[in-house]
């Protein structure tokens, strides 16, 4: 909202500092500082209302060590959050524009799935809470709204090589001295997403159907929504399930929010996707604004959610985070970089996926269920082994900086 007022006050009265807020880099460091102040000043305030309320956590005896001080521990601090992300984004992002718009329904979205869920955790005294199905249909259905938006919008484009450009003005006149071809850089619709280690770091889904026998636009819609659909559930299941010690889900999804406003914005700029020899994303660039916002978030609650933690996010936190992170990276075709950049995310998700199906194998085949890990999601492995949670998140920390660098650099390695 900031933007148009300024822009107008610098179009009408030029008045000095108006012309600031033309700039991604500025608006995105001002969402960043709003973002902090939202989530530690007024973050105080909410931990004090749950207290008053009795918003209180209910801890399941799982034999590790410290659980039962946590008993009683406010949660449902994901609202502050989706405070911290929603208000900057609206007061410094262009809100018309289909990719923020996107994201600000990504994040009411998941976040509404997850505040019932907290709802009848503590209201209601149900430890189950928001039934899975329900869950599964709440995420499904958010990774349609995705896809269908993404295949469809006119907007949603991106910069290609073409022969017969559909704009009036292109941007680039490319002669081939050898045929004498002309080519003009043109914004069109695509299915073509970034691969990492490909040489030319591009992937079409098209592609996939055209090997066995299928040209159909249909076929690789239905493709391409199956993908989105599946990244959706994953993405925000994994960062419920590392939500598990204090500090582990928001530290790691700051160094994620990180990786993708950096991804979003060489995207988003023509001069540095030519250098780097990825799709350029008109209008994409914006999302680093709501990238910023995100990071803000994240930083700002880890104040309070480090050990010991005085607030739980619940899953009103933890599923808008993996929602946002999926959607974010979908939108910016980078959704095949995700098993890397959210690699923590992944092997929380394994830990479990392994543990289950070991167990119920070796039950069927021994008669006695048998555990590859002591606990699952893994941050419970190495409670029940006796580290300390500090430690255990510090780890799982350094281990998200290593792939969040390794993200950015499959960039340029091919």
């Amino acid at each position: 909202m900031l933007y148009y007022l300024f822009d107008w006050l610098q179009e009408n009265w030029k008045i000095p500092g108006s012309g600031l807020f033309q700039y991604i880099s500025f608006r995105t460091a001002m969402a960043v500082i709003l973002s902090l102040i939202i989530t530690t000043v007024y973050g105080s305030r909410l931990i004090r209302l749950l207290h008053k309320k009795q918003v209180g956590e209910t801890i399941r005896d799982l034999g590790l060590e410290g659980e039962k001080t946590k008993q009683g521990t406010p949660t449902m601090g994901g609202l502050i959050i989706i405070a911290g992300i929603l208000i900057p984004t609206l007061l410094f992002a262009k809100i018309d524009n289909i990719y923020i718009i996107i994201m600000i329904v990504t994040t009411l979205w998941m976040g509404a799935i997850g505040f019932l869920d907290d709802y009848i955790k503590v209201f209601k005294k149900n430890k189950e809470g928001l039934a899975g199905r329900f869950k599964v249909v709440g995420q499904v259905g958010l990774g349609i709204l995705i896809a269908i938006t993404m295949y469809f919008h006119p907007d949603i484009v991106v910069r290609e090589q073409v022969l017969n450009p559909t704009s009036d003005k292109p941007v680039e006149v490319v002669v081939n001295p050898s045929t004498g071809e002309t080519t003009y850089a043109d914004n069109v619709k695509s299915t073509k997403t970034n691969i990492p280690f490909y040489k030319d770091n591009e992937f079409d889904y098209s592609k996939v159907l055209t090997v066995i026998g299928i040209d159909n636009p249909w076929a690789t819609f239905g493709l391409f929504l199956v993908v989105v659909v599946f990244i959706v559930t994953a993405v925000s299941n994994g960062a419920n399930i590392t939500d598990g010690i204090d500090g582990l889900a928001t530290g790691t999804s700051a160094i994620i929010g990180i990786t993708i406003a950096i991804l979003a914005y060489v995207s988003g700029n023509i001069i540095f996707s030519d250098y780097l020899n990825i799709m350029y994303i008109p209008n994409s660039g914006e999302l680093v604004i709501f990238a910023g916002a995100f990071v803000g978030a994240c930083t700002g609650f880890l104040w309070y959610n480090a050990f010991p933690a005085q607030v739980f996010m619940g899953d009103t936190g933890s599923l808008a985070i993996g929602g946002i992170i999926a959607a974010f990276a979908i939108l910016i075709r980078k959704e095949l970089l995700i098993p890397i950049l959210c690699g923590v995310f992944l092997i929380e998700n394994l830990s479990v996926i392994l543990q289950v199906s070991y167990f119920k194998y070796t039950k069927k085949r021994f008669g006695e269920g048998r555990r590859i890990f002591l606990m699952s999601p893994l941050h419970h492995h190495y409670q029940k082994k006796g580290y300390h949670e500090a430690k255990i998140v510090t780890r799982f920390v350094i281990v998200g900086v290593i792939l969040a660098i390794l993200t950015i650099v499959t960039l340029k390695v091919r």
